[in-house]
């Protein structure tokens, strides 16, 4: 997975895969240059990341260690580390306050809510099997959460701990996105190669794209809202899908399999 700053100066990307598997790598995008990697140490297959509001400090899962890393970018150094107390941590939402922070523990069946400013975690909820696209609402008021094995997306009110279905159908519900006005909801599909669009508030279908042998993964958006960019990792592209019309109108070449973007 991958971030970019507010300006797009600065990508930070994780180095999930491969060995050793525990860095963090800083590049300078205008540059076209790797300036810092970052050694985690310990905290090994970081995965999920989110840019911190002051482009300085990202959050991170270290999905073999079980914990949330916050990580000071510019100095390179690891300011806590906080225990998810579940399995397969992969991936990570934060409140627009960036307080709060929900991870899918895949290997645990759960979400975990941690508190970024004491470093501690404060609750778990169990969840539909092999939790997987997680993203949390700016407020905090709701966090949606995909299950690889039931095929649903859920949404997961943290005030009261309830949890309704709010779609179905799914081969591998790959991602949560909100539009920035929290009015839609974009949900790639990479099993069954489709992106499906959800008005937030009623839970109902607006409409879906199909993607034949695109095999749709990671999903982005522009600050105002009239693009999201769609990797394709089947056919080493990215589509750009204009959201209100909710129809693609062109493609950017990427490298093989692309999955995360930003």
């Amino acid at each position: 997975e991958g971030i970019l700053t507010s300006d797009g100066s600065t990508a930070v990307v994780t180095d999930y895969s491969g060995q050793p598997g525990k860095t963090l790598t800083v590049i300078d995008v205008p540059g076209m240059r790797v300036v810092r990697t970052i050694d985690l140490g310990d905290y090994r297959r970081p995965h999920g990341i989110v840019l911190l509001p002051g482009d300085s400090v990202v959050v991170v899962t270290s999905e073999q260690s079980g914990n949330l890393l916050l990580v000071n970018v510019r100095s390179g150094s690891i300011q806590k580390a906080i225990p998810t107390t579940q399995k397969g941590s992969h991936m990570v939402g934060v409140t627009a306050d960036a307080r709060h922070a929900f991870t899918g523990n895949i290997g645990s069946n759960t979400v975990s809510e941690l508190d970024l400013r004491t470093g501690a975690f404060v609750r778990m909820w169990e969840v539909p099997a092999a939790p997987e696209a997680i993203n949390v609402t700016p407020d905090g008021a709701e966090v949606w959460v995909g299950s690889n094995t039931t095929g649903t997306i859920g949404v997961l009110r943290p005030a009261t701990g309830e949890i309704v279905t709010a779609a179905e159908g799914f081969g591998w519900p790959y991602r949560v996105l909100f539009t920035p006005d929290r009015s839609t909801v974009l949900l790639p599909d990479l099993k069954n190669e489709t992106l499906r669009f959800l008005d937030r508030a009623t839970r109902r279908e607006l409409g879906r794209i199909d993607f034949p042998g695109g095999a749709p993964q990671g999903i982005t958006i522009t600050p105002d809202g009239r693009y999201a960019l769609e990797s394709m990792s089947g056919q080493g592209r990215v589509a750009i899908i204009d959201v209100p019309a909710r129809r693609v109108v062109g493609y950017l070449a990427a490298g093989e399999t692309p999955d995360g973007i930003a």
